[in-house]
């Protein structure tokens, strides 16, 4: 009988660490949603340091449930409108904020 005490209390501490491992983060569904934001932002992350048009130090790049939001700064129009439209082009986006500001 007293093994079956220890045997209940590390199985149960065992579900409580593989329960708590799954938290999901930032507010999404699960945590698949999370890994595919992770692998949009590094995409177009990716796009803007291989583009020369674009100032990939300048732009912040957030993805939440396939929503890119971009933040920042652009030296002119073009490369705001560049930028939007690399972000478009990543496998798994739905829809692009485009908040970046335009430097006087």
């Amino acid at each position: 009988m007293t093994f079956h005490i220890p045997l209940a209390a590390t199985l149960a501490a065992a579900f409580l660490i593989t329960v708590s491992g799954c938290a999901v983060t930032r507010g999404q569904e699960s945590v698949g949603a999370y890994v595919d934001d992770t692998a949009i932002t590094t995409a177009v992350k990716s796009r803007y340091v291989e583009n020369k048009d674009v100032d990939a130090s300048s732009i912040r790049v957030e993805t939440l449930n396939g929503t890119v939001m971009l933040s920042g700064f652009a030296k002119d129009r073009t490369e705001k409108t560049t930028a939007e439209t690399l972000a478009w082009k990543v496998n798994g986006v739905k829809a692009v904020r485009n908040e970046i500001a335009i430097r006087p």
